[in-house]
């Protein structure tokens, strides 16, 4: 087992290095690792989505200044938070959730596991839990004592992007094409709402026309805008290699996810990864490890918040 990671990530034109552990908790908090999964698992046994929610919070903390639980944080008097950013609002779901694990975990161990780790492990949880297979989570991260809904509103890549746009996105993260196709993947589980993708549906001409027509019928050309579909047409509750092989009969929900595979340069991924899950489990595992360790808090940097919505 992997016991020491050093990470060296380019973001933004710095280079941050970071130590972590994958036993970083084995004296301090030895049960903090199956606390938060039984947290997860409770949570999935009520609504499998959450599986979803809980992968994309952790996604959506990392590329806003890194993996420091900024995305957890309430506004304050001296900042406004990440949750009311354009991708975030009305559309991140699962706090109750990190909220409920967070009380288990300061109820085992007060003030030793950070919220960002917290987020890295249940979204490893989620996956596996939804059918994915697991891998070493580094630990050690520390969360951030402030947010911002400017670098959210800035870093995170929306669902009308176009293959350059994701690649220049991804790549400013340190993250390759391989990354960026493997995490993609994820849509292979959770719901999106009607105005994420009434454009690529109403507008587009890389879509099935029938699987067009058919969400037409929930996702109006106007209102209606919460209503949900599945990201994975096919199998939209477990976490398999579906949703590529939704790509290659252009019924990809997102124009995002569509742009994967529309002729260009990540083309034979998504041929690669629909043909072969072993190989789409392992580039998305690896992709999770990478990502994980964008920008992390460590040492003496941030702090251990023992709620994860407020600074200490």
């Amino acid at each position: 087992m992997l016991l020491v990671v050093v990470f060296v990530v380019l973001i933004s034109g710095s280079v941050t290095s970071a130590q972590l552990s994958a036993n970083f908790y084995a004296n301090s908090c030895p049960d903090a690792l199956s606390i938060i999964r039984t947290g997860v698992n409770i949570a999935l046994d009520q609504e499998a989505r959450m599986g979803a929610s809980l992968l994309r919070l952790h996604f959506h903390d990392c590329f806003v200044n890194g993996c420091d639980a900024s995305v957890l944080l309430d506004d304050t008097t001296n900042f406004v938070g990440e949750k009311t950013a354009f991708p975030n609002v009305n559309s991140l779901r699962g706090f109750d959730v990190v909220d409920n694990i967070k009380t288990e975990l300061e109820s085992a161990c007060p003030s030793v596991v950070s919220c960002a780790d917290l987020l890295a492990v249940a979204a490893r949880d989620s996956v596996v839990a939804l059918g994915g297979r697991s891998w070493s989570v580094v630990l050690g991260r520390r969360d951030s004592t402030t947010a911002s809904l400017s670098a959210a509103n800035g870093n995170l890549p929306p669902p009308n992007f176009n293959l350059s746009q994701l690649l220049s996105s991804f790549s400013s993260k340190g993250l390759s094409a391989t990354d960026l196709v493997a995490l993609s993947g994820a849509h292979t589980i959770g719901q999106a709402r009607c105005t994420t993708f009434r454009s690529h549906i109403y507008n587009d001409t890389n879509i099935n026309s029938g699987f067009a027509a058919s969400l037409k019928q929930n996702c109006p050309s106007s209102g209606g805008d919460n209503n949900l579909a599945p990201l994975d047409v096919t199998t939209p509750v477990p976490f398999d290699n579906a949703y590529f092989g939704n790509l290659i009969t252009r019924t990809g929900l997102l124009h995002s996810d569509q742009e994967l595979f529309n002729g260009g340069s990540t083309d034979s991924i998504v041929n690669t990864y629909a043909s072969n899950v072993a190989t789409f489990f392992n580039d998305f595992a690896n992709a999770m490890v990478k990502m994980g360790n964008l920008s992390p808090l460590t040492g003496s940097n941030g702090q251990i918040r023992t709620n994860c919505r407020r600074i200490n």
